[in-house]
């Protein structure tokens, strides 16, 4: 397409548009890398000036200002790292300017905007891995049903409440009603979580559905990543990002504390045949977007799993773009060229390339200031420091995230850092990475935290057992052909199955 110096725009500033930038720098076709986002990232600023490229600060949500500075570099391709300029159509407005882009055009990113869409979209395509799931408008929609009694179908009760949009991966509450004493507490818990989404999603005002509550389910939850050429799905490595801010998955939920990957393409708590279910929702998933849509899926997609009791390999969410920090694992691991990869997406031929990853154990932890997540005022503005040499010794790998380089370095009220090591296994991994998170600080003493247990042995341990339950149940209901089934006393219809029942609605 462009060979030597060939001109890459990267679309956003985290740590996921970072790691992007670095492994196409590692290419063989020495490309010129230029980048626009919100913050000035120092990792990718380096980057940019050491390729001979540019790097501006523009709103990346802004289709037309983004193409208008694609178009004055002249850039040849564009990847889009975050969601939400997927969700605005800046892709749409690259292509428009005759820009390659690697990266979800509006309508195939609804299914990732949209939870509640992607939920209908899997039911009407009988994609495996469903949940049960009822969407409402607002707070006021929801409240007679949040407070059901207890004759109520039993998976309104044990539920996931979350917002019907994207939300940067915050919201989400599972709630279990099953003790009949501690049944109007936890209607409360739910009527008050649902006014807190209403007043959360109203600041996007983008889509008309607000709330979104799925039956309950459980098991150990891991993404699985891929690369789309319209025609071809090539996946990578599987990874366990690990949401909650605190130790033991406690805490709120965050974009990210952590993620693990390796050593191989499966997870120690993943079997091979879950892995390849896994790939196959995946596929079913972009096949059904695809032919909904009329659009040719030519960017990064995952989906984010849980091994549940009811159906093994399930469907969370669909992101069209990598998780971040589980895009870092990935990226580190990637051997084959990144730059040879995305030409191989726009001209459709992903099946030609050989996709080669390592074999090693990759954990990442990201360190925050505190306050975040729920109060991002208090944790922006602390001025941060990193000793890249000390990490580069130890056998870590920085990568920025929310900070802004301008008179100094400071947080902007986010995940400001992720390191990354590598080890022959995950706790070797761990305890590198561990080692490595004294080397950055705040300078003004505000705490600055990390979770330490990301691919910690105990964490493994946990994980295993919890796979372990999960396999059992759903192996039990495979062999006895109840797999997906369910059964639920409803008043007035008495024992039905409600999957059957939502499948034969949405199909119409």
């Amino acid at each position: 397409m462009g060979g030597e110096g060939m001109k890459i725009l990267v679309v956003g500033g985290g740590s996921r548009e970072h790691a992007i930038a670095e492994a196409i720098a590692r290419s063989s076709s020495t490309p010129r890398i230029f980048s626009v986002s919100e913050n000035r990232n120092p990792g990718i600023r380096r980057i940019v000036e050491e390729s001979g490229g540019e790097y501006a600060l523009a709103p990346i949500s802004d289709p037309g200002k983004v193409a208008e500075l694609a178009s004055r570099w002249g850039v040849e391709i564009a990847v889009i790292g975050p969601e939400e300029p997927g969700f605005h159509g800046v892709a749409d407005s690259l292509r428009d300017e005759d820009v390659a882009v690697v990266g979800a055009v509006r309508k195939l990113a609804v299914m990732e905007m949209s939870k509640a869409e992607m939920r209908r979209m899997q039911w009407r395509n009988g994609v495996p891995g469903r949940l049960l799931f009822k969407t409402y408008h607002s707070f006021e929609e929801a409240m007679d049903d949040l407070r059901s009694q207890p004759d109520a179908p039993t998976w309104t009760q044990n539920v996931a409440l979350k917002p019907a949009r994207q939300a940067g991966g915050k919201g989400v509450k599972v709630i279990e009603d099953g003790q009949a004493y501690l049944h109007r507490e936890k209607a409360e818990f739910k009527v008050k979580h649902a006014e807190w989404i209403d007043r959360y999603i109203s600041g996007y005002g983008d889509l008309e559905e607000r709330i979104l509550v799925e039956e309950k389910v459980w098991g150990p939850e891991y993404t699985l990543q891929c690369f789309s050429d319209g025609y071809t799905i090539s996946c990578g490595p599987l990874v366990q990002d690990n949401k909650n801010a605190f130790e033991h998955c406690m805490g709120p939920e965050t974009g990210g504390m952590g993620s693990y990957a390796g050593p191989g393409p499966l997870l120690p708590f993943i079997t091979r045949e879950e892995y390849d279910r896994s790939v196959e929702i995946v596929k079913k998933m972009v096949d059904a977007v695809q032919r909904e849509s009329g659009e040719r899926y030519v960017g990064f997609v995952a989906g984010q799993m849980m091994l549940t009791e009811l159906e093994g390999p399930t469907l969370i969410e669909m992101y069209s773009r990598l998780g971040d920090p589980e895009g870092v694992n990935l990226l580190a691991l990637l051997e084959t060229d990144f730059v040879d990869l995305l030409e191989a997406m726009i001209d459709g031929k992903l099946s030609s390339v050989e996709l080669k990853f390592s074999e090693e154990a990759t954990v990442v932890k990201a360190l925050a200031p505190k306050g975040y997540p729920d109060d991002r005022r208090a944790a922006g503005g602390h001025p941060i420091m990193a000793d890249e040499g000390a990490m580069t010794l130890d056998g870590c790998k920085l990568y920025w995230g929310s900070v802004h380089e301008e008179d100094g370095l400071y947080t902007t009220g986010s995940r400001a850092a992720e390191i990354l090591a590598f080890g022959s296994n995950l706790p070797e991994a761990s305890e590198i990475a561990e080692r490595c998170t004294g080397a950055i600080r705040l300078l003004d003493g505000w705490g600055l935290y990390h979770r330490s247990d990301i691919g910690s042995k105990h964490m493994l341990e946990r994980m295993d057992e919890l796979a372990d339950r999960a396999r059992a149940l759903y192996k039990y209901r495979e062999e006895r052909g109840t797999l997906g089934k369910r059964k639920d006393w409803i008043p007035g219809l008495g024992l039905v199955d409600p999957a059957q029942e939502l499948e034969r609605r949405l199909r119409g």
